[in-house]
C-alpha cells in the first residue's frame, strides 16, 4: 500500500476508536477507557511517524528535481496539451503548486524540470 492508503486507513481506526472511547466514557467502564486511549496513541503515533516518511520522501524528490538542469513555469498552452508537450520534451518532470510536492517545493505556478533547456 502506499503512504496516503496507510494514513487513510489509521485515521479511520483512530474515528472508531473515539467513538468506542466516548461510549464507554458513558458507560463508566474505566478498563476499556483505558484501553482505547492506549490504542489511540499508538494510532496516533503511527500517522506521524508516516506523515514523516511522507515528508522525507517529497523532500528528496524535490532535491532531485532541484538538481536537474533547468525549469521555468509552463504557459496555459503548453499546460492545454500536456500529452504532446511531454513527448517533445525529453525527462520533463511537472510540477503543480496544490500537490504535496508543489506545496514542499513552495511553487506558485505549474512548473516544469528537465535535464536541459525547453
Amino acid at each position: 500500500m502506499n503512504l496516503n492508503q496507510d494514513i487513510q486507513l489509521l485515521n479511520n481506526k483512530i474515528d472508531l476508536y473515539r467513538r468506542k472511547l466516548e461510549a464507554a466514557k458513558l458507560r463508566d467502564d474505566q478498563k476499556s477507557v483505558l484501553q482505547f486511549k492506549k490504542e489511540l496513541s499508538t494510532l496516533n503515533r503511527k500517522v506521524a511517524s508516516i506523515k514523516g516518511m511522507r515528508g522525507a520522501q517529497n523532500a528528496g524528490k524535490a532535491e532531485e528535481l532541484k538538481a536537474l538542469g533547468f525549469s521555468r513555469a509552463l504557459t496555459k498552452a503548453e499546460q492545454a496539451d500536456m500529452g504532446k508537450f511531454k513527448k517533445t520534451v525529453r525527462g520533463l518532470v511537472v510540477v503543480h503548486p496544490l500537490t504535496a510536492l508543489g506545496k514542499e517545493m513552495g511553487i506558485s505556478d505549474v512548473t516544469g524540470y528537465a535535464p536541459a533547456k525547453f
